[in-house]
Parts: C-alpha cells; structure tokens; sequence
C-alpha cells in the first residue's frame, strides 16, 4: 500500500458519485472552517457530470451542506473550445451544477479556452492562479481538492501518453498538441497536481481496468501512464473506483 493512499471499491457508478459528493462536502466545510474558503479544480467527464448534478440537486443533502458563496471553482483542464461548445468542460459544469446553485459569479475561475492560441490562454489561466493564490515565489497553488478521472489509454486530466507535459516542472499550466484527437488542450501540470491538499480520482467501467492495474500497480512505464504522476506531496491520494473498473487489481494495492 502506498502511503497517502487510499482506495475504495465500490459497486458501481451510482455508489462512487455518491461517496464523493461525501468527500467533496466533507472537504469544503473542513476547508471554510480552517482558512475561510474552498478551492477545487473540476473534472469533465460523465461521472464527474453526475457528481456535480447530485451537488446540486435540492433534493439531496449536500446541497444545503456545501459552502457555496465560499466555494472556488476551477478546472483541471479544458478542451480549445469556446464555452458555449458541447466539449467544453465548462460548459457542463455551469449547466450541471454551477447555474443552478447559489455560487458567486467571480468565484467561477474558467479557462478562456476561446482565445485563438490555446498556449496564450494557458498563459493568461497561470496568471490567474498566480493572482488568485498569491504563492511564494516558486512555490505552485495549493488547491484543497482536485478532481481527477482515468482515461482508458491510462491519461489525466490532459496529460496524455509521451506529452511534453508529463515532464514540465516550471509552469502551471500548459497547452499541449493531443495528437489523438488533432487538438490542442489546456491542462494544469504535475507540479501544481502534486501540490494538492487531496486529489481524488474517480474511475468507473471495464474499460479502464487495464489502465487502471497498469496506474496504481505501477506495471510499465509512467511516460505510458500519465495518472502514475499524481502523486501529492504532503497531501491525500483518494481512489473511488468500481468493480468493474478494479477487477484487474490485486489484494495488495
């Protein structure tokens, strides 16, 4: 077992939304109550996306439970897309959660992903986490949480296999070229991933469980694996998976 680490196997897609609205709750209220504020950096993807409308939902107790005028919102990565684009991340975030409950529209920290050259709008997305977070000089943000998912080729984030990215040590926030799908993403680096208070990685579905034995059984290479990198530094590993997704796992992970 990993130190830091934790993981959860739970029955299916349904059970991991629900236990991390739990974790997101729980975090933000922790976070309020120790320093005045919540900061996460979001996921996209259809869990991720039931998550956010479970949040939101009224009907459900997290809702009135999360600190929202005290909550920041951030993205982990954003495709180059405008944000009224059905790829955008944004986009399904504000329309999931964001538009419907009680959040503060300058506590939304979107990635202006329409800006023409995708490497300026990582520039000017840097600029904003730096005037946001105000580090010490070197020293990357520090988000209370950030939302990760698992692709089935074993990236996160926009951290693909052989990116650039996976080795950038300096910046906050790249755009690298993903020549899978002929486009350039914006993405938050490893640095300011492994800086995080706590990442929590959610993964369902048989299709990720060989990326998934590969991720957090450490078999091949990390530069085939991006996932492999997030490893926080002084902070919480949490892995929500279903059974599907972890059947390839051994009892020793």
């Amino acid at each position: 077992m990993v130190p830091g680490r934790s993981i959860e196997i739970l029955d299916d897609k349904e059970a991991i939304t629900r236990a991390a609205a739990a974790a997101v709750t729980a975090r933000a209220v922790i976070a309020v109550e120790a320093q005045g504020r919540f900061t996460i950096a979001l996921a996209g993807g259809s869990t991720p996306r039931d998550l956010y409308r479970l949040l939101a939902d009224a009907n459900e107790p997290y809702r009135a439970r999360l600190p929202w005028e005290k909550s920041h919102f951030f993205w982990g990565d954003e495709r180059h897309v405008p944000p009224d684009h059905a790829d955008s991340n944004y986009r399904m975030a504000r329309e999931a959660m964001l538009d419907v409950v009680p959040v503060p529209p300058e506590n939304v920290h979107r990635i202006l992903s329409e800006t023409p050259d995708a490497a300026v709008a990582a520039t000017r997305y840097d600029a904003e986490l730096q005037r946001f977070f105000a580090p010490a000089s070197g020293v990357p943000p520090r988000f209370d949480l950030i939302l990760l998912g698992l692709g089935p080729e074993g990236h996160t984030a926009s951290l693909f296999p052989g990116s650039p990215a996976l080795h950038e040590r300096e910046r906050w926030v790249v755009a690298p070229w993903v020549e899978t799908f002929e486009t350039f993403r914006i993405t938050l680096t490893p640095p300011v991933l492994n800086r995080a208070a706590a990442v929590l990685f959610l993964v369902a579905g048989d299709e990720k469980a060989d990326a998934l034995h590969a991720v957090l059984e450490e078999v091949g290479d990390a530069d085939l694996y991006p996932a492999r990198i997030v490893r926080p530094d002084g902070g919480d590993l949490l892995w929500l998976l279903d059974r599907a997704a972890a059947k390839r796992l051994s009892a020793s992970v």
